[in-house]
């Protein structure tokens, strides 16, 4: 599993991806945190970004649950802040519910769960799978349409997601093979998996992130979370979509360090 790491000795925050971005998505929250004395690890999720994928491995939300707990223990980190977005933050929430002890806080934007495990996106991926494989062998241009309109509409406005954006996070999928991955990413996402893990008994500081422009899931989900997470925060973000960390990097990354206590904010210099 690739890693970025920003800063030096400072308490941990692990900063999660969602389903289609990697570890790039942190690149401005992640040097804001360890200005302030963190030291934040951006994760590429197994079979995402630059880390490994294996064709026979598994990469649904238990799975990498499994995968960044060993990760921690790689990192020789006992427990950190737990930051997840989307697909991340079920991913996180499952950690924090079956290894609770690795979880000091939890910090969930725009995540994923109950009935929008999988979100429309992913849905959408997996009902038309055979069509988007018939567009590949007759010559279309792999995943770039399913990319491009995913990140699109991930952001409120489209300024915010240019063309060399929409190209660097495409570059995993590029051809027939980044589009049969892309699509089996798609496929293991599974509502099974969130099954059996009871959100009522999270037992960690949780704030919850959201964006109130989110295009693929209900937009009462964040209530619906605050309310089953016991002693939850939510604080909304109006004119954000699902992909914050483009939208207001600077102020999630202010949002994260007051809840974790951190002394030091961060000012944009414009």
């Amino acid at each position: 599993m690739h890693v970025e790491r920003y800063g030096h000795g400072g308490a941990p925050i692990l900063l999660i991806h969602g389903f289609g971005t990697c570890s790039f998505l942190w690149r401005d929250v992640g040097p804001a945190l360890a200005l302030s004395n963190r030291t934040a690890f951006a994760v590429d999720l197994f079979g995402y970004g630059e880390s490994d994928r294996p064709f026979d491995a598994q990469f649904g939300i238990e799975a990498q649950s499994e995968y960044l707990d060993r990760a921690l223990t790689a990192l020789r980190l006992s427990k950190a802040t737990i930051v997840g977005i989307d697909l991340g933050g079920a991913i996180a929430m499952h950690l924090a519910y079956m290894r609770p002890e690795r979880v000091e806080r939890l910090v969930l934007v725009n995540a994923i769960a109950f009935d929008d495990v999988p979100a429309d996106d992913i849905k959408t991926m997996q009902r038309n799978t055979g069509r988007y494989l018939l567009r590949v062998s007759r010559g279309v241009l792999g995943a770039a349409p399913l990319m491009r309109e995913l990140l699109e509409r991930g952001v409120s406005k489209p300024e915010n997601m240019p063309e060399s954006l929409v190209a660097r996070y495409l570059a995993p999928y590029v051809g027939q093979d980044g589009l049969n991955h892309l699509l089996a990413l798609a496929r293991s996402v599974d509502e099974d998996d969130m099954a059996d893990i009871e959100l009522g008994q999270i037992d960690c500081p949780t704030m919850i992130v959201w964006g109130d422009q989110d295009r693929f899931v209900s937009p009462k989900l964040g209530d619906r979370l605050a309310d089953t997470i016991p002693g939850s925060r939510l604080v909304r973000l109006p004119g954000t979509g699902r992909l914050v960390p483009e939208e207001a990097p600077d102020t999630l990354a202010n949002m994260i360090l007051e809840f974790v206590g951190a002394s030091g904010l961060v000012v944009r210099a414009d």
